[in-house]
């Protein structure tokens, strides 16, 4: 139940648009479904690409939703989130690396999707803590099976000491909202960022639906 939760701006921090090569989302299908669940804000996270979220930013019909430009990155063992990036990080580099780049160009790094076994990620083992990021994803819609790599997730985030965030992982727009955080903050960017460092992000969500992930690949075929 979720009565009791915090009060605090509700953003999907992993979002996908048609920028990312397996996404189906419109940029106008993202502002409209944002809208559609409450959201306050989405980061837009689309694979080694921060083209989808900068045609956002400034985009009609976009005011009042909070944009975060972000990218989903893939590092030589895996994917890493870099939020509020607003420059392209190479990929096919070292994890440390690209983590050290995410941090350059202003951003934080933050390990998504941590044990799914379906996906491209870094995993859980000792070496993610030597990495430098700034949080782990412990909640992610698209996981599967979802309550066991939630909770492997946020034991990964708990024994590293990391703040905790969650994203839908959406790459049809149905799913966008599904997954979110909720953080008491003032309604910009940098603050949101700053407090998304600082563990002030209260992650929320639940699983796609089986017909919504039937209903990607149909489209996709």
């Amino acid at each position: 139940m979720e009565t009791d939760r915090p009060k605090g701006l509700k953003i999907d921090l992993h979002v996908h648009t048609c920028y990312s090569g397996d996404s189906l989302t419109t940029l106008r299908e993202l502002i409209a479904y944002s809208r559609m669940r409450g959201l306050d804000g989405v980061a837009v996270t689309d694979h080694d690409t921060v083209e989808g979220a900068l045609n956002l930013l400034g985009r009609a019909g976009v005011e009042g939703l909070i944009i975060i430009p972000g990218i989903e990155v893939s590092t030589s063992m895996g994917h890493v989130l870099g939020l509020n990036i607003t420059t392209p990080i190479p990929k096919g580099l070292d994890p440390a690396e690209t983590v050290e780049r995410i941090h350059e160009a202003g951003g934080i790094a933050v390990e998504p999707h941590p044990p799914a076994p379906f996906k491209s990620s870094l995993g859980t083992g000792d070496y993610v803590s030597q990495l430098g990021l700034d949080a782990i994803e412990v909640i992610n819609s698209s996981m599967v099976p979802f309550s066991l790599m939630s909770l492997l997730s946020r034991r990964l985030a708990e024994r590293l000491n990391l703040p905790q965030t969650a994203g839908s992982d959406s790459h049809l727009p149905e799913a966008i909202g599904l997954a979110y955080i909720l953080i008491d903050v003032d309604p910009d960017v940098e603050e949101i960022i700053e407090g998304i460092r600082r563990g002030k992000a209260v992650p929320y969500g639940k699983p796609i639906p089986w017909g919504l992930r039937l209903k990607k690949i149909i489209r996709r075929g």
